[in-house]
């Protein structure tokens, strides 16, 4: 059984601070779920590119306010606490928090990621087992 609380991972090697958010990754693949789970806090009033190309993920907001761009076809949903939203197709996306508030969410990843990965070019992390050079995502 594995029982963790979000203090344990603060400032840890499983916390990744940077100007748009921090993520505290509760799960990793190294504890052999077959998933890993974030608590990640997007900061007021900013916005982030990304494309998951070799994870799925879903993502429920807890608290806060912002919306989600779906790049491919340019729609824009809103997120509020009691939102989920699901990147099935490893879509392209933009999510961007209300300048007056953070959104805190919570984000599982399939496969699990490790915990150090970082974006590539395209915004993916890189698939399991290999390494890529740019900034970490925020989830």
């Amino acid at each position: 059984m594995i029982v963790r609380k979000l203090t344990d991972v603060a400032h840890t090697d499983r916390e990744i601070d940077t100007p748009n958010w921090v993520s505290r990754r509760l799960l990793l693949a190294r504890d052999g779920m077959g998933f890993s789970v974030h608590d990640t806090i997007i900061r007021p009033g900013t916005s982030t590119r990304m494309e998951y190309r070799n994870h799925l993920e879903a993502v429920y907001c807890i608290e806060g306010r912002g919306s989600i761009l779906d790049v491919g076809t340019g729609i824009r949903h809103p997120i509020e606490a009691g939102t989920i939203y699901a990147l099935d197709k490893n879509d392209e996306h933009v999510l961007d928090a209300d300048p007056d508030t953070h959104l805190r969410m919570v984000c599982v990843f399939n496969p699990p990621v490790a915990g150090d990965e970082v974006h590539d070019e395209t915004g993916a992390y890189p698939a399991a087992g290999t390494a890529a050079a740019g900034e970490p995502s925020p989830s």
